[in-house]
């Protein structure tokens, strides 16, 4: 199978929910055009953004089923496939996520071994569910930072991609010596790396990754899109724009994913900022005033 994943901007969505606490499929309509109005390259549904341990398995598969629908074979949508801890239930949450019909069933690593576990026995698990999934279903990788960070050695990845069963990798290392080695393990596979980092990403796209699959993608989309077409024939201004995206992500460490619903509403979204996993009262009028002069910049920055 030929990859289909574009080079470029993966966003990794954030799901609006109405008062009630349910998943609002209308603001999230409003979402997905505007993300492709924004000219992003993919979409990554399902994900930590999405609030997805805090979902139950049937909003899940609901979730990416609609995002993929609205989407129309624009881009191409991914979605991570388990977050339980047994192995059966992991492995039928997988086999639901492809019947979506997704581009690709994401693997969260760090649901596949404990943080103690090994290397050996995170391959032998890798196997057994590989051995579970039909060998059509297209798969990626997530390098989730929640309940742990798991991080792929490069003796591992060279194997992941040897099987040729893996197309998408998110990488969280935020290290760029650590994406210069699982580059050249993956070199010639069909296996795209893409960085969730945006201090690093400027440095790893002269390295060779895919693109950008990170939480700002939420924000200003339309810089990452920028970056990503322009970084080498425009260099001076690509590490202009660069240094404007890695200070602007500092605004990550806010009350996200509630300060991301809040700036989508000042984008002209009609969405709340309602979350699961975050206390919208921890959301101050501090906070809220950062996200205004972020939005400031942003539109200042775009017309320089």
């Amino acid at each position: 199978m030929q990859n289909k994943f574009s080079n470029g901007v993966w966003p990794t969505m954030i799901t609006p929910f109405t008062e009630k606490n349910e998943v609002d499929y209308n603001a999230l309509e409003n979402m997905i055009e505007w993300y492709i109005k924004n000219e992003v390259d993919g979409l990554f549904a399902v994900c930590q953004s999405s609030e997805m341990f805090l979902l139950s398995l049937e909003e899940r598969i609901k979730l990416a089923s609609f995002v993929k629908k609205q989407a129309y074979g624009r881009v191409p949508v991914i979605a991570s496939g388990h977050v339980s801890e047994g192995f059966d239930e992991q492995v039928r949450e997988l086999n639901l996520m492809a019947e979506t019909g997704v581009d690709a069933v994401v693997l969260i690593l760090n649901r596949l071994v404990k943080p103690d576990e090994s290397d050996d026995m995170l391959k032998e698990n890798l196997e057994r569910v590989l051995n579970q999934l039909p060998p059509s279903i297209p798969l990626g990788f997530y390098e989730c930072p929640y309940p742990y960070k798991r991080r792929f050695s490069p003796e591992l990845l060279k194997w992941c991609a040897d099987t040729e069963r893996f197309y998408f990798l998110k990488d969280t290392s935020c290290d760029v010596e650590s994406i210069r080695e699982k580059l050249k393990v993956i070199s010639g596979s069909k296996m795209k790396l893409y960085n969730a980092n945006s201090a690093t990403l400027y440095e790893t796209l002269k390295l060779g990754v895919a693109g950008y699959s990170g939480v700002m993608a939420n924000f200003h989309p339309e810089i990452y899109v920028w970056l990503m077409r322009n970084w080498s024939e425009k260099p001076e201004e690509a590490k202009r724009v660069s240094n404007f995206l890695s200070v602007a992500s500092l605004i990550e460490r806010q009350v996200y994913p509630i300060n991301a619903k809040y700036h989508q509403s000042l984008c002209g979204l009609n969405i709340n900022c309602y979350s699961r996993v975050k206390d919208y009262n921890d959301f101050t009028e501090t906070n809220k005033l950062e996200i205004r002069q972020l939005f400031e910049l942003t539109r200042n920055f775009c017309t320089i």
